[in-house]
């Protein structure tokens, strides 16, 4: 009982630990002074401040289209990856994870680095150099993510499929992708999610006048920090727990179809 109680009380000063700061800070975009540590009252005028502001409303528009675009883009390619390690002997499937964790441990300076190097030589920096280096790191996060799916599916439902005179493309759409589903949205949002979060590779791999939420931050933060800024990352925040939140339900919802619709069929 006593251990039950202090592994509560454990877990409660870590959570306090971890937002905190955060609460400190969408407080302190309703603050109507600039002061950090004097209250003068509640206001919006920061977030009229940010929604009125040109040039963080392009960096937003940027940052969701990058976002949006790697992620469907890596979600993609990291759908046939998942299923060509799958396929693999055991040895060979040790050894494509081995590669597929190495740019997760990496440090991000390294590979904006070494893509930027690779950039700089076959293609001019700009949006398009970014959106080429947030697929290359959002890729491995989502193959991890539709593996697991991998192997927890029932493959005999989808051989059967295919004795019975299913066509491959059928079997995989009325079989697999269902099931898959599930690790599809995960690994799709959790790309949006890394896309929108990296700064790190954005920032060797923009070119000049292409920004990003977490560059313009940067680059407003060496000149001091604006109130709009407590305001911004109270927006983003509030956006990513949207995510987290959607994709929690759909992630659960599609399960439970296909787990409804296989003892249906059991």
């Amino acid at each position: 009982m006593i251990a039950k109680w202090l592994g509560k009380v454990y877990i409660g000063i870590v959570m306090v630990f971890l937002y905190a700061p955060i609460a400190v800070l969408i407080a302190l975009s309703f603050n109507a002074s600039k002061s950090r540590v004097l209250w003068t009252g509640f206001t919006f005028r920061w977030y009229r401040t940010l929604f009125g502001s040109s040039a963080i409303m392009k960096a937003f528009g940027t940052t969701l289209a990058l976002a949006l675009l790697s992620a469907a883009t890596a979600s993609l390619i990291g759908l046939f990856a998942a299923l060509g390690i799958y396929s693999m002997r055991k040895s060979g499937r040790r050894v494509m994870l081995f590669f597929t964790n190495i740019p997760l441990l990496n440090a991000d300076i390294v590979t904006g680095i070494a893509l930027m190097l690779w950039f700089v030589r076959f293609l001019p920096l700009g949006f398009s150099s970014i959106l080429l280096a947030h697929v290359t790191f959002n890729i491995p996060y989502v193959i991890l993510c539709i593996l697991p799916k991998l192997e927890t599916m029932d493959i005999r439902q989808f051989e059967a499929a295919r004795d019975l005179g299913a066509t491959t493309l059928y079997a995989f759409l009325r079989i697999m992708l269902p099931g898959l589903m599930p690790g599809i949205l995960a690994g799709f949002f959790m790309a949006v999610t890394m896309s929108m979060d990296d700064f790190v590779i954005t920032y060797f791999t923009k070119g000049p006048g292409v920004n990003t939420l977490s560059t313009l931050i940067y680059g407003e933060i060496r000149k001091g920090i604006k109130p709009e800024m407590y305001a911004l990352s109270s927006v983003l925040f509030l956006l990513v727990l949207i995510i987290l939140i959607a994709v929690n339900i759909l992630t659960g919802s599609k399960e439970d179809k296909y787990i409804t619709k296989n003892k249906e069929i059991g």
